[in-house]
């Protein structure tokens, strides 16, 4: 009786596959369980999308000497190589002369800029203001006021600080930049727009382009010009060889800017030399103006800039004036220009320009934007050409009557209409004697106002040399699932796969005993 009742519970089939059914159940469920993490994860992994972090904004308002000019710049906020790939997007130009003219009244700076102002805050989303920067560079009509005035020049800073102090962008400060400055932010926006730093491959990546030769660049402003490039050797004179780095490249540029040589100030120079040799100081004849062209100008705005001072009369009377005259002479309007530059300090140098300044010989291809464009634009030349067609241009141009500019210029404004004929001889002498270009060479040069919607301005180089100190935006990263939502369910499906897995262990361990259970009665009902 005793051993047929020990054998009942190893007997039991139907109690054993009722055992089981738990088993196959977790077995099910572990399955799914680790179904569903390897399904997430892959979804989750594989059809995630990096976003952009979008556009930054820069603004640069470039205060020259007889403007200034806002610009609008944007760029991706990854960057390439530490450098934002900028392109213009806006341009305004503020009404009124350059800043360095309100240093008797630095208050009145407010209002023109304010125009422009608001025009740029309509270019940029809404949102971004705060983080937009501002940048004020000054050029050479604030370095003449800085020498000449230092008080009324950090007044008319101030003035614009305090501006900008109004305004929902990040004001990052208004300086006066040197001259050499101005020539190499000049050479990278030349380079920059031509290709030369950045290119796409056919992967749609930025890359650097192999063998790209840099381009030479010529500045003309109101109150200075600049000359920039890479030499072939930078050995001498160091202290005019700049360091910029770009893109992951390093280059050595030569630049130098010539203080009171801008087309302006030149000009200047020009009347009141020729004043200085009149017997008539109340009336002069000016070559270089068209016939029948007659103008009345001050005493101080002949002598009233440090580029003019040293030729001041001695009984000088700011508000005396002088009676101007043009004569429209070809011949004797490129004599004069000659006079303003001193070629002799040289003494034969081959590395010499003019004045004694050390210049390495030029080299390659140069861009000629700014004054240097308007002038050859007004020529009705633009681009490439040779020496010849300049020459002839010019000569044409300089022979006409005063009636007759404005039906050949495309846009007439008497102060730059009257001196286009002396613009372009001390353009000649400053390229041909000056800079040693000659027939051959003058090819070379390019003409040019802008590439694509860009302009060809220090400006963009400025914002391009800017952006190596704005930190890059992380790329963002869009997932199909909410991160929160799949770590919950990740977390869940592998509770519930340990748990099923603990079981699953717990009744192979429980079967396994039941069976050496089992095996023990047989044994003992066999004795």
């Amino acid at each position: 009786m005793f051993t047929a009742l020990s054998r009942q519970p190893c007997q039991q089939t139907g109690l054993r596959i009722l055992y089981k059914m738990p088993a196959v159940v977790t077995l099910i469920f572990l399955g799914l369980s680790i179904a569903v993490i390897i399904t997430i994860t892959l979804v989750q992994v594989n059809r995630k999308e990096v976003l952009s972090p979008g556009l930054k904004y820069g603004i640069v308002l470039d205060a020259g000497s007889s403007r200034t000019t806002a610009y609008v710049y944007e760029w991706p906020a990854e960057k390439q190589n530490n450098t934002g790939v900028v392109s213009q997007t806006f341009k305004c130009n503020v009404k009124g002369p350059g800043i360095s003219s309100y240093g008797s009244n630095p208050q009145e700076i407010a209002t023109p800029i304010n125009d422009c102002m608001n025009k740029i805050k309509e270019k940029i989303p809404f949102h971004l203001h705060r983080s937009t920067p501002v940048y004020l560079g000054a050029t050479a009509g604030m370095r003449l006021l800085r020498l000449q005035n230092e008080s009324a020049a950090n007044e008319v800073l101030e003035s614009i600080q305090n501006y900008f102090t109004t305004q929902p962008f990040e004001f990052r400060g208004a300086q006066i930049i040197t001259g050499q400055e101005e020539g190499v932010y000049g050479w990278i926006t030349a380079n920059y727009l031509m290709g030369n730093f950045l290119e796409k491959n056919i992967f749609n990546s930025w890359v650097h382009p192999h063998g790209a030769e840099t381009t030479g660049a010529f500045d003309l402003g109101g109150a200075s010009t600049q000359i920039s490039f890479i030499p072939e050797e930078t050995a001498e004179a160091s202290n005019s060889t700049l360091q910029v780095q770009l893109y992951g490249y390093e280059y050595s540029v030569y630049t130098h800017s010539f203080q009171c040589y801008g087309r302006d100030e030149a000009e200047k120079k020009l009347l009141a030399l020729i004043l200085q040799n009149s017997s008539d100081k109340s009336r002069i004849t000016n070559p270089c103006y068209p016939r029948n062209y007659e103008t009345i100008l001050t005493m101080t705005y002949l002598y009233g800039s440090l580029c003019t001072a040293f030729l001041r009369p001695q009984n000088y009377d700011p508000s005396q004036t002088v009676r101007i005259s043009g004569t429209g002479q070809p011949a004797l309007c490129r004599a004069a220009a000659s006079g303003l530059f001193d070629f002799t300090a040289c003494r034969d140098r081959k590395d010499c320009s003019f004045n004694g300044i050390y210049q390495p010989k030029v080299k390659g291809k140069f861009v000629a934007f700014s004054g240097f464009y308007y002038t050859v634009n007004a020529l009705n030349l633009t681009g490439q050409f040779s020496l010849s067609d300049f020459n002839s241009s010019m000569w044409t141009f300089c022979s006409q009557n005063w009636e007759q500019l404005p039906f050949m210029l495309p846009k007439f404004d008497e102060m730059y209409a009257r001196s286009y004929c002396f613009s372009a001889n001390y353009i000649y002498h400053l390229l041909i004697h000056g800079y040693k270009f000659n027939a051959e060479t003058w090819p070379q040069i390019h003409f040019q106002k802008e590439v694509g919607n860009s302009s060809i301005a220090w400006s963009l180089g400025y914002m391009l040399t800017l952006t190596n100190m704005i930190p890059a935006e992380s790329d963002r990263i869009w997932f199909p699932m909410n991160p929160s939502l799949f770590a919950g369910l990740l977390l869940f499906f592998t509770a519930l796969a340990l748990l099923c897995l603990i079981f699953l262990v717990y009744s192979c361990v429980v079967s396994r005993m039941r069976k050496n259970a089992c095996h023990v009665e047989h044994v003992f009902a066999a004795e």
